[in-house]
């Protein structure tokens, strides 16, 4: 069993990455959306493509009208956050459990 252990540690260990990597693309598309970006600069639309299916679900579900914040990115923040201590930790723990 501890082979399936060792594997549910890496996966857990891939995802936390990966979700941290992303929560930092959602950062910085957060930051970069303050100064108007370029619209045609590959960078910009490499964040705005990356982001846009986890945004726009969010914008839609909260009302923004009169506030002139986009509250959807700290939304999406959180919901990171949130996967990273539920189940990155319950994967971790899973793991352990296993050898």
């Amino acid at each position: 069993m501890f082979i399936a252990g060792n594997l549910l540690n890496a996966l857990a260990t891939i995802l936390d990455i990966a979700l941290t990597a992303y929560m930092w693309i959602i950062i910085i598309r957060s930051i970069i959306s303050w100064v108007n970006p370029d619209p045609w600069n590959p960078i910009v639309q490499f964040l705005y493509r990356a982001t846009d299916p986890v945004l726009r679900p969010i914008q839609r579900m909260l009302p923004m009208r009169g506030w002139g914040i986009d509250f959807s990115p700290l939304v999406a923040i959180l919901a990171i956050i949130f996967i990273q201590k539920f189940l990155v930790a319950s994967l971790t723990e899973l793991a352990w459990r296993l050898r």
